[in-house]
């Protein structure tokens, strides 16, 4: 049974690939389907290349890994996925427009429509909060700087997990991948889809509250669409991506032009006192409100999770996130004091969605354009979540730290199909048991771990491979100012208020140990996972890509 369904993925995948049909490739692509033995496989180190016959050429290790010594650094950017003849793998199709569309359709979610508000409340000023609001967009601005010259010596998606692996090896990797894509990337959908559902429903319900129940079917079918437009294909994401993000600049705008009109008018008390001195921000307070800020702003390092698809990385990398960040940072300082030029300090706090207010006081008999631009821009950002989402599961179970089917790519579409099916299942799961929240507050300081770990890997590698290519390189004093943020943003809140939910966030942290040693270390395998990882093959039209390895 199981050589049967081998045999009809070999065929299926040489009628489907459209590849020169060289001895060589063939080869390639007759082994690429499934090895379950040692046998015929180039071994290194302890791994079987199962997209690689014995007598093929393995090059020089994973897909971006770096090597130290004097390189030309356009010999490794495109990264070995990228080959011409390789005939499955993802393919370069995020250019610099749809780069700058991700970051910024990534950011901007529901944040700053919804809870701008949250910041007045920790800092109990205008002023405070206004600065708080433009610090997130610097630090968000260091860090992507930062993430591009790793993103540029490491072109292999999966961002944190690729530099984890490069400068630390396994362990911190498989941590962050463990985290990552059961906790972090689908809560964060889960939340983003559930806010959309909320105000596309809104409208057609006559309580003041829309039904539990219909929110989360609203939310779960959201989910469904948005991963069948990025399993059907990569530039249809893209598509959406770019239209959707569009679309929520525009909304911006108009509250911008809102909110100068008010103040050409003289609307101005609500910021001519910034109220500096009636502050009653602590040291923990400064910090979860800066987690508030920055959920406005997550997303900054998206694109470094999409590298081995983007085009000329070296160049579309680093100008994406110069583009993006800015554009973000400046949307939400005008759309922060256009709030200010219509509703007062008190009427901001007591509201549960500031642009609705915002849209009821201004637009009229268009004010309904509010609640639409909520659902347009959490459609958009949840598209994109999902989008990156997927490569991170992709890039970790190449390697070896989860399951091996969620490094599969469709065979005519390039699609991670598998990773991103994970992902939405993780996500509709959370949407429906409800209960995510609190799972966000108490694992955004687990986020700010990882962002500081990427810096010390930056910092580490500086020394480790000095000769490494950086087609893009940050002045070193940038990595160490992030690191000392994010350390203050991890401490000061457990200083300030200790939690039990702190210690069961590590202790779940710490508790992927378990499960790398015997799965990953040790290389144990259910004696069932080959009939199911055959069975999915046939069902999804997957398979492995011409680096995909097993320990």
């Amino acid at each position: 049974m199981c050589d049967a369904m081998r045999d009809k993925i070999a065929a299926l995948l040489q009628d489907s690939v459209r590849a020169p049909a060289h001895t060589d490739t063939t080869n390639k692509l007759q082994s690429a389907v499934l090895d379950f033995s040692d046998e015929g496989g180039a071994r290194e180190g302890g791994l079987v290349w199962r997209g690689c016959s014995g007598g093929c050429d393995t090059e020089d290790g994973t897909a971006g890994t770096l090597s130290d010594g004097n390189l030309n650094p356009g010999d490794k950017l495109e990264g070995s996925d990228a080959a011409t003849d390789d005939p499955v793998h993802l393919k370069r199709r995020v250019g610099l427009f749809s780069g700058v569309a991700l970051i910024v359709g990534t950011m901007i979610g529901s944040g700053i429509f919804v809870s701008p508000s949250g910041l007045l409340e920790r800092t109990g000023s205008v002023g405070i909060s206004f600065i708080i609001w433009m610090a997130c967009g610097l630090l968000s601005l260091l860090g992507a700087l930062a993430y591009a010259e790793l993103g540029t010596m490491n072109t292999s998606s999966g961002a944190e997990y690729a530099y984890f692996m490069d400068a630390f090896g396994g362990p911190p990797a498989f941590l962050f991948s463990w985290v990552s894509t059961l906790v972090l990337k689908p809560s964060q959908m889960a939340i983003i889809c559930l806010s959309f559902a909320k105000y596309a429903v809104e409208p057609f319900v006559s309580e003041c509250e829309p039904p539990d129940a219909l929110v989360k079917l609203v939310a779960v079918i959201s989910i469904v669409m948005i991963l069948a437009v990025n399993c059907y294909s990569v530039n249809l994401a893209t598509n959406v991506q770019n239209i959707f993000t569009a679309a929520k600049l525009v909304a911006i705008a108009i509250i911008v032009c809102g909110g100068a009109y008010k103040l050409i008018l003289g609307n101005t008390r609500h910021l001519q006192e910034p109220n500096f001195a009636s502050s009653t921000a602590t040291l923990g307070n400064i910090a979860t409100a800066f987690y508030t800020g920055l959920w406005a702003y997550d997303g900054w390092n998206n694109l470094n999770y999409v590298t081995e698809e983007i085009k000329n990385p070296s160049r579309n990398l680093p100008l994406s996130i110069i583009i993006g960040i800015p554009l973000v940072t400046l949307c939400y300082a005008l759309v922060n004091v256009s709030y200010l030029a219509v509703m007062s300090v008190s009427e901001m706090a007591d509201s549960e969605a500031v642009a609705v207010t915002f849209g009821n006081r201004l637009l009229g008999p268009m004010a309904w354009l509010m609640p639409l631009a909520v659902t347009i821009s959490t459609f958009g950002s949840a598209n994109g979540t999902l989008f990156v989402a997927g490569r991170l599961c992709f890039a970790a179970s190449r390697e070896g730290h989860l399951l091996d089917i969620l490094s599969y790519v469709h065979v005519r579409r390039f699609t991670p199909a598998p990773g991103l099916i994970f992902h939405s299942l993780i996500a509709v799961a959370m949407v429906l048991y409800g209960t995510i929240d609190s799972l966000i507050d108490f694992f955004s300081f687990t986020a700010w771990i990882f962002y500081g770990g990427a810096m010390v890997a930056l910092i580490v590698m500086r020394y480790t491979k000095p000769h490494a290519p950086r087609p893009y390189k940050v002045p070193i004093i940038i990595p160490y100012i992030v690191l000392v943020v994010s350390s203050y943003l991890v401490v000061a809140p457990i200083l300030d208020k200790p939690q039990w939910e702190y210690l069961y966030a590590t202790a779940f942290i710490l508790g992927g140990l378990l499960v790398y040693l015997p799965f990953v270390k040790w290389g144990y395998s259910l004696p069932f996972m080959d009939k199911i990882t055959v069975f999915l093959q046939m069902v999804l039209e997957v398979v492995p890509t011409s680096t995909t390895f097993e320990y």
